[in-house]
């Protein structure tokens, strides 16, 4: 199966040859992703290398934090997209992005307000889980519209923390 993979305004095509490899832009890449415990929480084997991911995943549009940085991710079926395409649909357009934690955490620091313009790649909000404090990125250029969270305040995974425009 291949896949369209949009991050930030980067494609990517990614075809799933079997459970342990992919081809990622015509690049075979040996992998190993596996949930920890049924959590969002997975370990991610790439060519040997060791990471941990926490993956919020909801219909095309995935967030997944690693090394610290939140990326947000759109999937589609290659067939999709081209039907899409055909039917003159629009592909990956703007709109409202709603910032969701990718686990609970505990609300350390919302370092913007409501009404600010922010620069993709600005820290929107600090939210510190298992002793880590993750500095949740905007993945696109705008406009804090909503922010539904406050400084102290615990979160479940899947929140909304805030919204950009």
């Amino acid at each position: 199966m291949k896949y369209v993979v949009t991050i930030n305004e980067r494609q990517f095509t990614v075809e799933i040859v079997d459970e342990k490899h992919v081809i990622l832009d015509g690049q075979p890449v040996e992998i190993d992703f596996q949930s920890v415990h049924g959590q969002p929480v997975y370990s991610l084997l790439i060519e040997g290398r060791s990471y941990e991911a926490y993956v919020n995943e909801s219909d095309e549009l995935w967030q997944v934090l690693l090394l610290g940085d939140l990326y947000t991710a759109h999937v589609e079926d290659e067939r999709e997209r081209r039907l899409k395409a055909a039917a003159g649909v629009q592909i990956g357009g703007g709109g409202e992005f709603h910032l969701k934690a990718p686990m609970p955490g505990l609300v350390v620091a919302i370092p913007v307000r409501e009404g600010q313009e922010v620069a993709k790649g600005d820290v929107l909000v600090i939210l510190e889980s298992m002793k880590m404090q993750n500095e949740l990125r905007s993945p696109t250029d705008g406009t804090v519209v909503r922010i539904k969270v406050k400084e102290g305040d615990s979160v479940e995974g899947k929140a909304t923390l805030l919204s950009v425009e």
